[in-house]
């Protein structure tokens, strides 16, 4: 196998990886070592896998991104890869189990110490270590998720194969594709948040030829003098299926309800916890948590 032979199981807020350091490039993982690594049944089981190598040794870059990556400081990049082994090019709860990692690794620095320039085939995205924080947990990363693209408002049709109705649902870039579906608004006609069944793929049309993540939000609160709201999410992602928590989800999520509400700051609840998301004009800011779960030696 061309994976090392101890890995560590980690997770963001219920988002889980398996996770390894390759600091000399001599582990790139193949798609069918992926598949079998992020199996539930037969492997370790993950949402994705998580490389932690530097920018030169990630072959599906070219020289151009690893000279613009190493010129904004990042040392270090996630080689990420969706559990059905496809590559992808951002997962925003990625970037804090990897920071966490390297923090215990020595490769970064703890609460009070620099900030960690992780590149990303996004581009480079700066985590800031805060320890301990309510409500999101311990082991908490504020992470610099760079700008957002959105397009036009509820341009998009949603629907569930076997549920019925339908929902209104808009594109968010951030990095890689959303869609995001604000459920309970007086137009959608699916089910409630908590009785969607995202086992099944959305439908989205019109159809995007990159696939995308299908965030479905719920409004719980909103305070315009404090500019502060409350959100319930799920998400099904791409190349993945429903997971707890998606974090570039939750950023979409953040722009489309900035959209819709002009508040720019959002506690979000997923099935794995609670983030903060803080929606600038031009960048949005992730706030959670990380867990190293364990180490796992292979045979």
């Amino acid at each position: 196998m061309s994976i090392p032979q101890t890995v560590v199981k980690a997770h963001a807020t219920g988002n889980d990886f398996v996770i390894y350091a390759d600091p000399d490039g001599t582990f790139e993982p193949t798609p069918d070592e992926v598949r079998f690594l992020c199996d539930r049944h037969f492997g370790i089981g993950g949402d994705g896998l998580l490389r932690l190598t530097h920018p030169r040794f990630v072959s599906d870059l070219d020289a151009d991104t690893v000279a613009r990556l190493e010129s904004d400081g990042a040392e270090w990049f996630m080689d990420y890869r969706n559990a059905d082994g496809s590559l992808a090019e951002m997962c925003g709860n990625g970037t804090r189990a990897t920071a966490l990692f390297a923090q215990r690794l020595g490769y970064a620095d703890g609460v009070g110490g620099e900030p960690l320039r992780l590149g990303t085939r996004a581009g480079v995205k700066t985590l800031v270590s805060l320890g301990d924080v309510t409500p999101c947990g311990h082991d908490v990363f504020r992470v610099d998720m760079g700008e957002w693209k959105r397009g036009e408002t509820d341009a998009f049709t949603v629907t569930i194969p076997g549920t019925d109705g339908s929902a209104r649902g808009t594109f968010v870039d951030m990095g890689n594709p959303h869609v995001v579906s604000v459920i309970g608004d007086g137009v959608s006609s699916l089910p409630a948040v908590d009785e969607l069944n995202l086992v099944v793929k959305p439908v989205v049309k019109p159809v995007l030829e990159s696939d995308q993540n299908a965030e479905f939000v719920r409004i719980d609160a909103t305070d315009e003098a404090s500019d502060h709201g409350s959100a319930t999410m799920r998400v099904n992602e791409r190349g993945v299926g429903e997971t707890l928590s998606c974090g570039t989800g939750l950023c979409a999520t953040g722009v489309t309800l900035l959209a819709k509400t002009g508040i720019h700051h959002w506690t979000i609840t997923v099935r794995g916890g609670t983030l903060l998301v803080d929606v600038s004009d031009d960048r949005v800011f992730l706030t959670g948590s990380a867990t190293l779960v364990g180490r796992v030696e292979l045979f």
